[in-house]
């Protein structure tokens, strides 16, 4: 025969001890599963920072491209002027000659 405090007492025990290993559980799995997230995010983010610097890399070597080439361009209009510049003066007299 056992008195039913020491039953009540000891069933809830039993409960107690069930419920901390319970929320133990979770709490275990709850944490491998944070560090899960914050892998996967370190993952993400890592990959996310390589293509950024790619990204960036690219975008010098267009910068560097688009300086030559507007460098060029300058080069070439310079040319330009100094090859068609007779003419020029040539249409100027040619038109004040006209029009005395």
């Amino acid at each position: 025969w056992i008195p039913p405090r020491t039953l009540h007492s000891s069933t809830r025990k039993q409960r107690s001890k069930r419920s901390k290993i319970q929320v133990h559980r979770l709490s275990r799995r709850k944490r491998r599963c944070q560090e899960k997230v914050g892998k996967d995010m370190e993952v993400k983010n890592l990959k996310l920072y390589v293509e950024n610097m790619t990204i960036l890399q690219e975008n010098e070597k267009l910068r560097k491209k688009a300086n030559l080439l507007h460098q060029e361009n300058l080069s070439l209009i310079s040319e330009f002027q100094k090859k068609f510049s007779h003419f020029h003066h040539l249409s100027t007299t040619l038109f004040l000659l006209h029009n005395h």
